[in-house]
């Protein structure tokens, strides 16, 4: 049976005091019968003091993303068995942004999928169409090749340690808005390709996050579609009381 999770991208917001403040009022108020898994993804910097910080706890930390080297002369970057070292089991690979500003390809993510796998990291894979691709009408054929080229050539196994998060590119900061019925529309489609691909039992496990502006209001409604199963959470991760809102909204 697929997990419900709710997940916070704090992108590059927070400082280390910053950080505590957050988790310790995140920790405070999140319960272990909490119906979703809860998982935050403070900066680099940050992410020793959130594993001390949240130790015996049921809230996850995850990495923004990280190299998909072992080891070598890369600058500025992160490993898999650095982020191990540190307590964090999770990455998020392939964000909307990694994308766009950093012009990562579906190739490289692939690579970086696979890194994160041969250290047995659960990978948090993020795809989605631009505005150009929805008004276009070519939004579902973007979404399948992403997750072909990026995902498709795992094997069986390896999807469990796979969690999808839809990002509906157009709808994030452009004045656009999707609707509930829009991300069901979407999410039925994704978990229909990876079921032609995997079979139905990978594509009724792998549970499918939502990441389209997911705020306190819209939560509920979003979350109840059936094939939506939490969220990734950008600005309203941020704030506790709107965080552990869209967490109760599950």
């Amino acid at each position: 049976m697929r997990k419900k999770i709710v997940a916070g991208n704090w992108k590059m917001h927070k400082n280390a005091t910053q950080t505590a403040e957050l988790l310790n009022e995140l920790k405070a108020q999140v319960s272990t019968k909490n119906n979703a898994q809860v998982i935050v993804a403070p900066t680099f910097v940050n992410l020793a003091l959130a594993t001390s910080l949240l130790e015996g706890t049921s809230i996850q930390v995850s990495a923004q993303n990280m190299h998909q080297a072992a080891s070598g002369a890369y600058t500025g970057e992160i490993t898999a068995d650095m982020l191990k070292s540190v307590g964090v089991n999770t990455v998020i690979l392939g964000h909307s942004e990694r994308r766009a500003i950093f012009h990562e390809t579906d190739a490289l993510i692939a690579s970086k999928v696979d890194a994160a796998l041969q250290n047995d990291m659960t990978v948090i894979f993020c795809f989605g169409e631009e505005l150009k691709d929805r008004q276009s009408k070519n939004h579902f054929n973007i979404v399948e090749n992403q997750l072909k080229d990026g995902l498709f050539h795992l094997q069986a196994k390896d999807w469990e340690k796979i969690v999808l998060a839809y990002e509906p590119v157009w709808a994030i900061g452009t004045g656009e808005t999707a609707s509930p019925e829009q991300a069901q529309e979407m999410h039925e489609f994704i978990r229909e390709t990876v079921r032609k691909a995997y079979g139905s039992d990978i594509a009724e496990d792998v549970s499918i996050l939502y990441g389209g502006s997911v705020k306190p209001d819209n939560a509920k409604e979003i979350f109840s579609k059936p094939d939506v199963d939490g969220g990734l959470i950008g600005g309203a991760a941020l704030n506790s009381k709107d965080f552990l809102a869209i967490v109760n909204a599950i």
